[in-house]
């Protein structure tokens, strides 16, 4: 295999690729990254206030859609399918990258357990779990339709071993690598072999979701918990954005034609490193 070959394998013009939650900061990232490979971009998010996205995109900002869609709505995904269908006429891909924490459903010195509402756990097992299940649901029909396909999650450490003090994210992150799993087998063995379902597993990305838990809002610093990862990631840094790209491509492109249902960390080392 030479050079040219390898570079076609990322040469993913003509495609549609919708991403949830694109104009979060990890989503973002891998949207702006598909589209320089070619592709068509239709950015599903429930906050369409952010313009960034589209400065970002340059020259690309024409084969890009912003539609605004609820991953927790059967009637706003399928309405939001309908403008992409409308648009680029095919679905090739989706990045469910909408997910997060809320302090809500975070147990701390004042809040244990048991205290935590139904209200804030149901926020967070929903927006994480249904939120990927649900435009599965809606984007993966169109994709058994087509016979060919591809989707990628977005699981967590937290997926592998619980995290202290989030156990609704925790919970529902080993659903979505579990729901992976089992959508891979589902679409390969009932639909097609061509449509294929994968996940990533970050391991600590600063985000507006979790900045509460790791940085001090008065002095900036790292707090402990902040510091604890760090001491236990051996790369000893955070992610950033752009350390998730590199594998989202691979799996979103037929470089990894032959891979379905595996969750990858991207973590620095963190689930590799017993502390010792």
């Amino acid at each position: 295999m030479n050079l040219d070959e390898l570079t076609r394998m990322y040469n993913l013009t003509g495609q549609t690729f919708v991403v949830t939650g694109g104009l979060g900061a990890l989503g973002n990232e891998i949207a702006c990254a598909l589209a320089g490979c070619g592709a068509n971009i239709a950015i599903l998010d429930i906050n369409l206030e952010s313009t960034q996205f589209l400065e970002r995109m340059g020259d690309h900002a024409n084969r890009t859609l912003i539609v605004a869609g609820d991953v927790l709505s059967l009637d706003s995904l399928k309405q939001a399918a309908e403008q992409i269908i409308l648009r680029f006429g095919r679905v090739d891909g989706l990045l469910n990258a909408a997910g997060g924490n809320k302090p809500q459903a975070t147990t701390n010195a004042q809040t244990r357990f048991f205290d935590l509402s139904a209200e804030g756990l149901h926020s967070v097992l929903d927006l994480n779990m249904m939120g990927t299940i649900l435009p599965c649901q809606i984007f993966g029909r169109l994709m058994a339709q087509q016979g060919a396909g591809v989707i990628l999650n977005f699981a967590s450490m937290s997926s592998f071993r619980p995290l202290s003090r989030i156990p609704a994210y925790s919970g529902a992150k080993a659903g979505v690598a579990n729901f992976t799993q089992w959508l891979a087998v589902y679409m390969a063995q009932e639909y097609s072999p061509h449509i294929r379902v994968n996940a990533l597993a970050p391991g600590f990305f600063i985000t507006l979701q979790n900045r509460f838990l790791l940085t001090d809002e008065r002095t900036g610093g790292l707090t402990p918990r902040g510091q604890a990862v760090v001491a236990h990631t051996p790369m000893g840094r955070f992610g950033k954005p752009e350390d998730l790209v590199g594998t989202a491509l691979w799996l979103l492109s037929p470089a990894s034609a032959f891979v379905t249902g595996v969750v990858v960390p991207i973590d620095g080392g963190f689930s590799a490193y017993s502390g010792v």
